[in-house]
């Protein structure tokens, strides 16, 4: 059972969501206005807030903002009859959980509360047979059915028209690009070009050039003028990977792209005004790099106005199945061979396997296998591992017992806090956001934290 707060000026809307969330066993309240709720919270502690978003005096987005001032811990999911894509950006930037349309699928809204509540450890992970066939696996290019990747689609449905600037973070390797290019297919800029350019794979005055193009006799070898990516992508998409590569120099121009929304080619002596909305992707920490002095402040904040984090395939093996079905469909017919599945023990091999490279190096796993066999089901044996990875996984969790025996309940506690401070390292020292990942309650993670000693 979890407390819930409704608020909302619209009474047959609260009287509905009462009804609704009762029925599920949860400890219901509610309030017709943000004061009210405000007050409500002071008395009282709930785990999740449902709010409208237009409301009288106090707005959803100026409680939310309020709200997450005085209890950060607590999940706010916004309602509107109001959608839009800048209201959407506002929302996640304020913290909220998610946001859905008032008077849409009420299985959606149910998915949403449930998943909310299955993050803070309220809910039991079964849920209504419906929600399995809620989403669609395949998104633009992109496959996925875990929880992680359905949040990500509907993620770049909402932000897709919105011009703001997009960071995508992630590994090497889980399909920055692809997501990129989802969001400029679903966006109003769809029917115009999409450019992309490596920012750490091209050396820096090729880069430069690349990126903003230069004049005829600029420089040796320039025998004419050559547009760059920024007015090839006018109307459109710019994606720039690797961004945490750019050097200094670049790095103060591609600023004045971004605050002026023009720039000079090489050797030029005139502005070039473009309408282009940014999307850049790094592997890297880019706050690290800005307390370094590697990485301009202005400049990250600027194009990290919307963040997208890209799970790694290890964290969400839910996919590797789907993943592996369709690499091998795809070399099956490439390779004209008759192979259709993999056997369950060479499925297995995949689903204990950490994948540092992530979906590129699954998808190599699967040509090379698809490429190897005879039959017409892949083998464990062709399945090529990286058996380094998985010997020194397989090293880190051996536990030698000598014959005077160990002390069980010290060897738990050194877990406990590697994977508590773990949490805290992935989440900067948030520890709502730590308490999220770990499935506990923020009060359990406190308990846990001064328990163990944790700085």
């Amino acid at each position: 059972m979890a407390r819930i707060l409704i608020v909302d000026d619209d009474q047959g809307m609260r009287e509905f969501m009462e009804i609704m969330l009762e029925k599920e066993g949860h400890d219901v309240t509610s309030a017709e206005n943000a004061t009210k709720a405000l007050n409500l919270c002071n008395r009282k502690d709930f785990d999740l807030i449902v709010t409208d978003l237009r409301m009288p005096q106090i707005d959803g987005i100026e409680f939310l903002r309020k709200i997450k001032d005085q209890k950060p811990e607590i999940m706010v999911i916004l309602v509107t009859a109001y959608a839009s894509g800048e209201t959407a950006v506002n929302a996640m930037k304020e913290g909220a959980y998610d946001y859905v349309e008032k008077g849409g699928s009420i299985d959606e809204l149910k998915r949403i509360i449930h998943e909310a509540l299955l993050k803070k450890g309220l809910v039991s992970e079964k849920i209504s047979p419906k929600k399995e066939v809620l989403e669609e696996p395949l998104f633009f290019g992109m496959i996925g059915r875990s929880r992680e990747m359905q949040k990500i689609f509907s993620m770049i449905k909402k932000i897709a028209d919105t011009p703001a600037n997009i960071l995508i973070l992630g590994e090497s390797g889980t399909g920055k690009e692809l997501v990129a290019r989802a969001i400029h297919e679903n966006s109003n800029r769809s029917k115009m070009p999409f450019r992309a350019i490596n920012s750490g794979g091209i050396p820096e005055t090729l880069l430069e050039s690349e990126m903003f193009g230069y004049m005829k006799g600029s420089f040796t070898g320039a025998y004419m003028d050559k547009p760059g990516l920024f007015e090839m992508a006018r109307g459109g998409t710019i994606f720039l990977d690797e961004i945490g590569e750019l050097p200094p120099v670049l790095q103060v121009k591609l600023l004045r792209v971004v605050q002026e929304k023009s720039f000079r080619r090489i050797g030029g002596s005139e502005d070039i005004k473009v309408d282009v909305r940014i999307i850049s992707a790094t592997n890297q920490n880019l706050e690290e790099k800005v307390k370094k002095g590697e990485f301009r402040e202005d400049l990250f904040f600027r194009l990290n106005v919307i963040p997208i984090y890209i799970p790694p395939l290890r964290e969400r093996k839910d996919d590797i199945p789907l993943l592996t079905n369709h690499f091998i469909e795809k070399y099956a017919k490439e390779f004209n061979k008759e192979i259709r599945t993999i056997s369950s023990y060479a499925m297995e091999l995949l689903l204990n396997y950490s994948f540092p490279g992530n979906i590129r190096e699954l998808e190599n796993i699967i040509e090379r296998g698809v490429a190897m066999e005879n039959t017409n089901i892949i083998l464990p044996e062709n399945l090529v591992l990286e058996t380094s990875t998985t010997a020194d996984n397989r090293k880190n969790n051996d536990i030698n017992i000598t014959d005077s025996g160990i002390d069980l309940n010290e060897e738990l506690e050194k877990v406990e806090r590697k994977i508590v401070e773990k949490a805290l390292e992935k989440t900067k020292g948030s520890k709502t956001k730590a308490a999220e990942l770990l499935h506990i309650t923020l009060d359990s993670l406190r308990y846990r934290i001064e328990k163990l000693g944790i700085e």
